[in-house]
């Protein structure tokens, strides 16, 4: 609900609600539970990750098959905020964010729309332009593409978050109910890997069993994730 639209008065007063606070569209909570939800690819944690994330040598990065001489043309199936995508864009893949709940399609859409106003900066010059958003469900968008359209889907099924601070604990609770459980990661992996030229990457917290129980081809594993890799054929070098 963008911030012009009347409440339902059958609506719950503590209901998430879309305002726009400091220039940014954000979920925010009427009784301050958790502070605004907002995508953010200029500053803050999106500006650390592509300052700061361990560049190419990276376990997202080397997952996914970016190296110097390989700029993926990637779909990003399960978009949520766009934090991986904004790393993909930064090494130079050009990514399809998709993502099927409308208010965190918003979110994504207002993120981007900032990107691109401050392109002028040298540092973000022709990122927005590798960066565009479906609003989709990710399995029926990856069944309807051209063949060799992308080298690569990446998924990051939804799972229970890990940061111990009360506040972000509220803001992500929030974000999870908004989004669901992604119950249907099993069909969104099969269209996934119809769809990938190249390979299949899904995002899993360590120890976890791989979603539908299909063995991947091989993992990489970072510090607190691991990354499932499912190979339909060898990426060239």
């Amino acid at each position: 609900m963008s911030s012009h639209q009347k409440t339902n008065k059958s609506e719950p007063v503590d209901t998430p609600r879309l305002l726009r606070v400091a220039g940014q569209l954000s979920l925010c909570s009427p009784n301050d539970a958790h502070g605004p939800i907002y995508c953010d690819f200029v500053a803050g944690a999106g500006a650390h990750r592509r300052k700061f994330g361990g560049g190419l040598g990276q376990p997202l990065a080397r997952a996914c098959g970016i190296s110097a001489k390989f700029k993926p043309r990637l779909c990003d199936a399960t978009a949520g905020m766009g934090g991986d995508s904004l790393v993909f864009a930064s090494l130079g893949a050009v990514v399809t964010l998709v993502e099927r709940q409308p208010t965190v399609a918003a979110l994504l859409r207002d993120g981007l729309a900032r990107l691109q106003a401050a392109a002028a900066e040298p540092e973000l010059a022709g990122l927005s332009e590798r960066l565009e958003l479906v609003e989709a469900d990710g399995a029926d968008y990856l069944a309807a593409v051209v063949e060799g359209q992308f080298d690569v889907v990446y998924l990051d099924p939804m799972f229970p978050p890990r940061d111990k601070s009360a506040k972000v604990k509220k803001a992500m609770a929030a974000f999870h109910q908004l989004v669901g459980g992604d119950s249907d990661s099993d069909q969104l992996l099969a269209a996934a890997r119809a769809a990938a030229t190249y390979r299949v990457v899904v995002k899993r917290p360590r120890g976890a069993e791989p979603v539908g129980g299909q063995a991947p081809s091989h993992t990489i594993e970072g510090k607190t994730v691991r990354y499932d890799i499912y190979v339909n054929r060898a990426i060239p070098k």
